[in-house]
Order: structure tokens, then C-alpha cells, then sequence
């Protein structure tokens, strides 16, 4: 199989692809034509079929999987495929792992660490908030281990959110051995839980996307919600009797500050010490995870890759391998 990310202009292709998106459009003229976006695990393509009525061209729809022949061709700067052939593909020719990006690391593994985690929380109050959702909310549990951590900006792939989360819990179990000042257990319960909300603000693969409540909300705003309905109980589910008001206001602190900017999304700045370990944990993991799959993406090439919005720099690889 040929891989999106190893596409290049010029190339004449005849692959099966998994049809994330297709809208129907119209030219200038007045013409009727199809814009698709393709999916791998490697990444996304724009394409387009201009003459839809050609008995080439079989109906398919989105979520489906497509053999497609056609052209590589650069549009406004970037790659997309002219489609001439298409036809449904049949069970056999294709193997899903090959078309939805999944984290490279054991699930199972990764879930059990976050649970030792968990555990090692002895603060009663947040152990038991922990435990309301990653122990006893089976569908939470289901979500937060497929969702991806990001549309495209970091971990944007299946299991991308454990990996991410267990990463910063990681990180932040290292300041909290180095940095006496910190409450380790407020640390640990802000890392686990920083991010929760993505659970609902991103539907899940193929799509990838922005839910309503992540366009009206998004993850920080339904995150606190989540604090709130451990807390004071939820669909019939008993809160957490006597939790500390401070505590509780800490904890939420930690998650509208841990992007550390406005800029960046976060409704307050960090305020404690343990909001200002949790964004550097946070930040941390995130530009080094981009910076891991820039260097995947780029293959062999070395020398200066130009400037990269998400790392906001002008960035150089240097090999030695």
C-alpha cells in the first residue's frame, strides 16, 4: 500500500483509501463535482471527482472504503488527487490498522500505569473523584481510551489522550519527587485530569472533529463541568460528600490554567505551584510530540525544515544516523 504521506506530485495512483469526508459542489459554470478528503494512518489528502455522472465513478459515501485510481497534483501549495476511477472496495482488500493513526504504544499497558496512578493518590477526596470516573464509568473509560488528545495540533490519533495524559502524569510525578512545595496528590489528580473533556469535545475516529459542545464549550470549560458532576453527583451517581471547597477550587484551577496564556486558551493563568508544574508538563509533552512527528513525517530529510506554526520557530534537523 502506498501511503499518503509518501505521495508525492506526479504520481498516478490506484489505492484504497477510507473516504473521511465528501461534499457535493458546483463550478462556476455550474457544474456539479465532488471534493473528498482520503484518509491513512499517515495522514489526509484533498481530491477531487470532476465528473461524477462517469461510469468510472461507482456511489460511495463517507466512512467508506474506496479503491481509487487517479493523478497527484499540487493545488494552492498543496497535494491533492484528481479522481478518475472509483469503485467500493471489498472485505479483503484492505486492513483498517492501515487507515486509522493509533498510538504506537500498548493500550492495556498504559491504562494499567494510569491506574497505578491513580492509586497513589491518598488523598481521599481526590481518589475518589479519580476513581468516579476511571474505574466506575465504563463509557468514559471507552471514550477516554479511543479519543484522540487533538484535532491535528499533538496526539492526534486514536489512544492520543491516554498516551498524552499518562505522559504529563509521568512528568509531573517527576516534579512533585524534586519540588517539596508541591501537593503531590492535587499534582497527580490535575495531570489525570487535565484534559477529561476531550472526551466530549472531539468525536471520534474517522471523524476527528469538533462536537457542538466542543464548539460552544470546549475541553477546559467541559472538563470543570466533569469536576462538578463527580463532586456533586450525576445521573443518579452520588457526589463526593464533604469534598473541600478549596480543594475543589485548586483542582479546577489546574485545568483552566494549564494551557499557562490566554493566548493559548486558558481562561486564568496559573496561580499556584502546582498549576505552573502542570502547564510546563503539559506544554512539554505536547512540543515534544510535535516535534516527534515532524521528524516521522519528514523521513531522511535533514538540514533547516523552514518555519513551523505549531512550534513557532524555524526548526533544523541534524542527522546522524
Amino acid at each position: 500500500m502506498r501511503f499518503i504521506k509518501d505521495l508525492k506530485e506526479g504520481d498516478r495512483i490506484g489505492e484504497v483509501y477510507l473516504i473521511k469526508q465528501k461534499v457535493s459542489a458546483v463550478t462556476k459554470n455550474g457544474k456539479a463535482y465532488y471534493n473528498v478528503t482520503l484518509m491513512d494512518k499517515s495522514g489526509e489528502l484533498s481530491g477531487k471527482v470532476w465528473d461524477p455522472d462517469d461510469p468510472a465513478i461507482d456511489e460511495f459515501e463517507a466512512k467508506e472504503y474506496v479503491e481509487l485510481n487517479g493523478e497527484i497534483v499540487t493545488f494552492n501549495g498543496a497535494l491533492q488527487i484528481n479522481i478518475r476511477r472509483a469503485r467500493k472496495a471489498q472485505e479483503g482488500q484492505y486492513d483498517p490498522k492501515d487507515y486509522l493513526p493509533v498510538t504506537p504504544y500498548d493500550p492495556e499497558k498504559m491504562y494499567a500505569e494510569l491506574l497505578e496512578f491513580v492509586d497513589s493518590v491518598k488523598n481521599p477526596y481526590l481518589n475518589r473523584l479519580l476513581n468516579f470516573y476511571f474505574r466506575e464509568d465504563p463509557e468514559f473509560i471507552k471514550k477516554f481510551r479511543y479519543s484522540s488528545a487533538a484535532k491535528s495540533m499533538h496526539h492526534g490519533f486514536i489512544g492520543g489522550l491516554l498516551q498524552h495524559t499518562l505522559a504529563v502524569t509521568r512528568l509531573c510525578d517527576y516534579l512533585a519527587s524534586r519540588y517539596e512545595k508541591l501537593n503531590r496528590d492535587l499534582l497527580i489528580t490535575a495531570a489525570i485530569c487535565h484534559d477529561i473533556g476531550k472526551v466530549r469535545e472531539l468525536s471520534p475516529y474517522p471523524d476527528n472533529d469538533y462536537t457542538n459542545e466542543g464548539n460552544f464549550l470546549g475541553h477546559i470549560v467541559v472538563g470543570v463541568e466533569m469536576i462538578d458532576d463527580a463532586i456533586y453527583g450525576r445521573k443518579g451517581r452520588e457526589g463526593i460528600e464533604g469534598f473541600p471547597k478549596i480543594l475543589e477550587q485548586e483542582l479546577k484551577h489546574c485545568i483552566v490554567s494549564h494551557h499557562g496564556e490566554f493566548e493559548f486558551g486558558s481562561p486564568k493563568k496559573p496561580a499556584i505551584i502546582e498549576a505552573i508544574a502542570l502547564n510546563f508538563a503539559d506544554n512539554t509533552d505536547a512540543k515534544l510530540q510535535i516535534f516527534t512527528e515532524l521528524l516521522e513525517n519528514e523521513g531522511t530529510k535533514s538540514g533547516w525544515l523552514g518555519f513551523k506554526k505549531t512550534l513557532d520557530s524555524n526548526v533544523i534537523v541534524t542527522r546522524t544516523d
